[in-house]
C-alpha cells in the first residue's frame, strides 16, 4: 500500500482504543453514527452525530491517523436533557465527517447537535474531479441526514427545530450556499478557469481530473434551497465567481461567511471585493478573515513529523501553515466566530 493509499484508509477509520476513563467524563461530547437511507446514492449515507452529552459512557478518540490528531468523545451517550440547535455539517473535496471533529466538538460543548455526511465521490480516498461539480447530491446529502434526524424516535425529541443550519467547508461551503437558496451557473464557471488558468485552485484540480468545463453536469445548478435552514456558515467556499446573480434574492437565511488568512488567502475562495465579491453582494450576509492561516489550516491539528511525510511521498501539503500561525490557535478562533454567529449557549 502507498502512503497516499495509508493515509486515504487511516482518514476513513474513527475510533481507537477506548481511552481511560476518567472523572471528568462530561466535559466530553457525546458521539454516535447513523446509516442513512438516500434514494439519490447507490448506498446508505455514513453520518455522524455529536452533541452535548447528558451521562457518560466510554470515551475514544475520534478522527486520529498517522497525519491528524483527534478529538475525544463518549461513544453513544446520552444527550443532555434540552432542545439543542442543530449543524449540519459537510466536509471539503477529499475531506470526511470525522476529519472536521475538532470543529464538531467545540460546537457539541457549546451546546449544539452537529450532524456530519460523508459525501460518497468527493471523500477521504474516494474523491473525483468528475464528481465534484455534482453539487445537488451533496446538499441531498444533507437534507437525507437531517429528515433522519428530525425523524428519529431517539434523537427528534433533543432539537429545537426553529435553530436549523448549515455549515460547510470549502466544497461544503459551496453545499451550504446552495441550501440556503444561491444556484450556480456553469458558463460562467467555465470561463473563469478559461480566464485564470491553474492560478486558481479549483480549476487547477478538474484540469487535473481532465474535465471538460463546458460540460458540467446540470445538478451544479440545480435548485438545492430548503427552507428549514435560518443560518449557514460557509468556510472558504469554492464556486463563488459563478453564482447567478439572480439566486441572491432567494436567500432568506442569515449567512456568514469565514474567510482563512489574508495575504495567504487562496483567490479561489476569496469572496471580499479583492475575490468573488460575493460577501458584499449578498445582502446581509457577514465575512470574518482568520489570520494568519491559510486553507488547509482548517484541517485537524497535524501531528510531529506529518508535514515531513507529506512532502517525502509528495502529497499536498496540508500541514504547512502560514508563518506565525497556530493551527489550534486559529480552530479555537472560527468555533468562537460559528458560536457567536449560532448564538450557542455554552462554552
Amino acid at each position: 500500500m502507498s502512503f497516499k493509499s495509508a493515509v486515504a484508509f487511516a482518514l476513513a477509520l474513527s475510533f481507537v482504543a477506548p481511552i481511560p476513563v476518567k472523572a471528568d467524563l462530561l466535559d466530553l461530547p457525546g458521539y454516535d453514527r447513523m446509516d442513512v437511507p438516500a434514494r439519490h446514492r447507490a448506498q446508505p449515507l455514513a453520518v455522524s452525530l455529536w452533541y452535548p452529552a447528558g451521562r457518560a459512557t466510554y470515551p475514544v478518540t475520534i478522527g486520529e491517523n498517522v497525519i491528524f490528531s483527534g478529538e475525544k468523545a463518549l461513544v453513544g451517550a446520552a444527550v443532555a436533557d434540552d432542545r439543542h440547535p442543530l449543524v449540519l455539517l459537510s466536509h471539503g473535496s477529499g475531506g470526511a465527517m470525522d476529519g472536521l471533529a475538532w470543529l464538531s466538538a467545540r460546537l457539541a460543548r457549546r451546546g449544539a447537535i452537529v450532524v456530519g455526511v460523508n459525501h460518497p465521490g468527493t471523500t477521504s480516498g474516494d474523491s473525483s474531479p468528475r464528481r465534484t461539480l455534482r453539487l445537488a447530491p451533496r446538499a441531498a446529502d444533507l437534507v437525507a441526514a437531517l429528515d433522519a434526524v428530525l425523524s428519529d424516535p431517539q434523537l427528534s425529541g433533543y432539537v429545537d427545530r426553529d435553530r436549523i443550519s448549515a455549515l460547510g467547508f470549502s466544497l461544503g461551503g459551496s453545499t451550504v450556499l446552495g441550501l440556503g437558496g444561491l444556484r450556480f451557473d456553469a458558463d460562467s464557471f467555465a470561463a473563469y478557469c478559461e480566464k485564470v488558468g491553474r492560478v486558481s485552485q479549483d480549476c487547477a484540480f478538474f484540469e487535473k481530473g481532465g474535465v471538460n468545463l463546458r460540460r458540467i453536469p446540470e445538478s451544479f445548478s440545480a435548485d438545492m434551497l430548503d427552507v428549514r435552514f435560518s443560518k449557514i456558515v460557509s468556510v472558504d467556499p469554492g464556486f463563488t465567481y459563478a453564482v447567478q446573480p439572480e439566486s441572491r434574492e432567494r436567500v432568506r437565511a442569515n449567512v456568514l461567511f469565514v474567510n482563512l488568512g489574508d495575504e495567504n488567502i487562496w483567490p479561489a475562495v476569496d469572496v471580499s471585493e479583492k475575490g468573488s465579491g460575493l460577501a458584499r453582494r449578498l445582502s446581509g450576509a457577514r465575512r470574518e478573515v482568520i489570520a494568519p492561516a491559510h486553507h488547509f489550516t482548517f484541517l485537524a491539528v497535524c501531528k510531529e513529523g506529518a508535514a515531513d511525510r507529506l512532502r517525502a511521498a509528495d502529497d499536498d501539503p496540508i500541514c504547512d501553515d502560514p508563518e506565525g500561525t497556530d493551527r489550534a490557535e486559529t480552530h479555537e478562533k472560527v468555533a468562537d466566530a460559528v458560536a457567536a454567529f449560532l448564538e450557542l449557549p455554552g462554552r
